[in-house]
């Protein structure tokens, strides 16, 4: 009986909440709710680079820098920074920073982190290049690196690269990806894995306390579930809007939409380890079978552009004479055949829970069949995607990168360098020297035009080798209540919802 009490009273008290924080013009309350289509897989930065994850990290955590919606490099714990050299980075951090735990920034919570981070095979490649951190005081940190590195400042603004607290990190040992400490603006409270992850306020925030106090994480996997709740009020932001609901989202006075150019780009990877997809001529046949204008128009509703490379345009070092692919099925055929499969062959393409990588799929899975190929859909959970994935256990899969730096270094290396090879992000498991070789000459490019030719190169020969195959440049998308104030739109998808408010 008690149970049963206890669970009509949680029922009870989520409905207060919902009511309080996202109904329509009577949502005036201080919480918000918001739903994307997948559970973050872990809190800490270090152990996952997803972008569910990232999502509620960044309300959590701060890094150094930050990257404004229009690339530039603005404080946030480190309120001023200066370059000496080609090699070094001075920073001054902010004092008076205190963690959700209690204890104060200091310089050595930053070089803890930042070491950390080069031994996690998740995320190193974010700080390969650092090969010293020196804290002679308690708020400068400097940072050396290899070679002169163009892009350290972008790295740097990567959540990837949060600053934790040494203290909260050892204490929580193994367990500290559910237990979370950083010293954002809110603040983690709770985590019903699959279901929702519950932040409150922190009133002691540096740039000052958020307005809403407390924000609630729902996963919502079916886009049109997320529409629908958003429209009885149930959630006051939906992201990731599925272009059947725009319209009808758009309409509703009572709703904002929002929508603009992301940083990612949709691509389909192959597992270039795995017979038959470690021959070239296969993944080439492949690709010569897909034609991506009807995905465009049935999966993107014409809200995406067919991709030439593995970055988008808004991304430095992107090329636009990277040769696009075009359906030629008889070149296809032709390639089976040489490749020692006349009679066509079969293999398995794994997607997420997300409905438009899986109708990318049943499509893709049509057009295949007329070179012969016996494409199979396999939808997987999006955790055990990535880990299993990460492993190497799949064939073909569908996923997409968001090039959150806005530089080619992170958009190109972690998909294609050797070094990066599992859950870094190089899930094709594909290695070429010479790629290997011009990206790390490209890193420590100092003269823009040169880096920008090198990137076109591995642009070049990533569009010919196909361990990826870039479908499109999608736009990113939301839609909140009218009540929700203050809400702004970011390509990286990852929306910081500091200094968003609730209408009285």
């Amino acid at each position: 009986m008690m149970r049963k009490l206890c669970k009509i009273a949680g029922i009870l008290l989520l409905g207060m909440i919902f009511f309080h924080g996202c109904g329509e013009e009577k949502a005036a309350g201080p919480t918000l709710v918001v739903a994307q289509g997948a559970d973050a897989k872990s809190l800490d930065p270090h152990a996952t680079n997803d972008q569910p994850s990232a999502a509620v990290a960044i309300q959590i955590y701060n890094t150094l820098v930050e990257q404004d919606n229009d690339k530039n490099i603005t404080p946030s714990l480190a309120e001023s920074w200066t370059r000496p050299d080609a090699r070094t980075t001075v920073f001054k951090l902010r004092r008076g920073v205190k963690f959700h735990n209690g204890e104060e920034l200091k310089a050595s919570d930053v070089k803890f982190t930042l070491e950390r981070a080069m031994e996690s095979p998740q995320v190193n490649f974010i700080v390969e290049t650092v090969s010293e951190i020196e804290t002679p005081d308690d708020y400068t940190v400097v940072i050396r690196t290899e070679k002169p590195f163009a892009g350290i400042l972008s790295h740097l603004s990567h959540n990837a690269v949060s600053i934790l607290s040494e203290k909260a990190v050892k204490a929580a040992g193994a367990a500290y990806g559910e237990h979370p400490v950083g010293t954002g603006p809110f603040k983690f409270e709770s985590w019903q894995s699959g279901d929702r992850i519950v932040l409150s306020a922190n009133e002691n925030y540096f740039a000052g306390p958020p307005a809403v106090k407390q924000l609630i994480f729902r996963n919502i996997p079916e886009n049109a579930a997320r529409a629908i709740a958003l429209e009885a009020g149930e959630i006051g932001i939906a992201y990731g809007i599925d272009v059947t609901d725009k319209e009808r989202l758009m309409a509703n006075p009572k709703i904002d939409y929002y929508e603009g150019p992301s940083l990612s780009t949709t691509y389909v990877g192959f597992n270039a380890r795995k017979a038959p997809l470690d021959d070239l001529r296969v993944r080439q046949a492949i690709c010569s079978a897909i034609d991506i204008d009807p995905m465009i128009d049935a999966v993107f509703k014409a809200g995406a552009v067919k991709a030439n490379s593995l970055i988008p345009p808004n991304v430095f070092g992107y090329s636009k004479t990277a040769k696009a692919w075009n359906r030629d099925v008889e070149k296809g055929k032709a390639l089976l055949a040489e490749a020692g499969y006349p009679d066509g062959l079969k293999v398995s393409l794994w997607t997420n829970d997300n409905q438009q990588r899986r109708d990318i799929a049943v499509i893709m899975q049509a057009q295949l069949k007329d070179i012969g190929v016996d494409m199979s859909i396999e939808v997987v959970d999006w955790g055990a995607f990535l880990d299993l994935t990460g492993r190497g256990e799949h064939e073909m899969y569908i996923l997409g990168w968001g090039t959150v730096t806005a530089d080619a270094d992170y958009g190109l290396a972690p998909l294609v360098h050797t070094d990066n090879m599992g859950g870094a992000g190089n899930r094709s498991f594909y290695s070429n020297p010479v790629v290997d070789s011009l990206l790390d000459e490209a890193k420590t490019e100092t003269d823009e035009d040169k880096r920008a030719a090198l990137y076109a190169k591995v642009q070049d020969i990533i569009q010919e080798e196909v361990p990826v195959y870039p479908i499109a440049y999608g736009n990113t998308s939301a839609a909140a209540l009218k009540t929700v104030k203050g809400f702004t739109l970011r390509a990286t998808g990852s929306h910081r919802l500091y200094g968003v408010s609730l209408a009285q």
